[in-house]
């Protein structure tokens, strides 16, 4: 798929991952809509765009705010083109330090934003994309987020891991599904990222997770994980794939 001149969304695109990815795509030509929530730097980021993005503020679980943003994409064009980046994190064990069992709540916030609403994008943009008219092999291209923690989630990491690993094995099924309506739907599983979340860190710890990288021995970039996801939008064969993007790290139990 040519990027040049098409509409794409791209969620959680007010920072880390999904900023770099948007800018990527940018550069491609795209048309961006950046969704991400109300609170979010999202107004103050497509400024930088020069008129090439928009900002939709929304809460990937929530039907009647992702249909406005894809409303917004598709106002620019056909959307043929997503990456779901938006997500989040909570670390907890399974047991607290009393040895009883912590709220269930923690852990079906994290399932509910990263997992339901990974398919709540899918779902919904997948409907769009069926009634465009084909562009080359595709009518569109779905990218989603997982992570290495996926297959070696580390200790605290129960909520995430579980989310992660159910959109690896969501990737291959919604393929196969929306194949049918030339649909592709591809994920990456970064690794440890130089995002704003690792960016609170002290530099020692940075560099400590740097080093814990085969390689190279150092944080990944937003910008690879950004070129990557242009990458896979671009090449028709890629489809039903997880794509590891993590230096070959195999993550610690801690």
């Amino acid at each position: 798929m040519d990027l040049d001149g098409v509409s794409a969304l791209v969620t959680g695109g007010a920072s880390g991952l999904g900023l770099a990815t948007a800018r990527v795509l940018a550069k491609r030509g795209a048309h961006l809509t950046i969704l991400d929530l109300p609170t979010s730097a999202g107004e103050a980021v497509v400024s930088e765009f020069d008129g090439r993005a928009s900002f939709a503020p929304a809460d990937v679980v929530d039907t009647e705010s992702v249909s406005a943003a894809l409303d917004l994409a598709e106002s620019h064009g056909p959307l043929r083109a997503v990456v779901h980046c938006a997500g989040r994190s909570h670390a907890m064990r399974i047991l607290d330090k009393q040895g009883e069992p912590n709220p269930l709540d923690n852990y079906a916030g994290v399932i509910e934003t990263n997992l339901i609403g990974s398919y709540n994008v899918l779902r919904l943009s997948a409907a769009r994309m069926a009634r465009n008219e084909p562009l080359g092999d595709d009518r569109g291209a779905i990218v989603m987020t997982a992570s290495v923690a996926a297959w070696e989630g580390q200790v605290g990491q129960i909520p995430y891991a579980s989310s992660k690993a159910g959109i690896v094995g969501m990737t291959i099924v919604a393929a196969r599904d929306l194949a049918q309506h030339q649909i592709r739907v591809a994920t990456i599983a970064p690794g440890i990222f130089d995002t704003p979340l690792l960016g609170r860190l002290p530099q020692n710890v940075r560099d400590s997770l740097g080093a814990s990288v085969p390689h190279p021995k150092r944080l990944g970039a937003p910008v690879e994980f950004g070129e990557l996801a242009a990458h896979i939008l671009e090449n028709s064969m890629i489809n039903g794939e997880t794509i590891r993007l993590d230096g070959a790290i195999r993550m610690a139990p801690r």
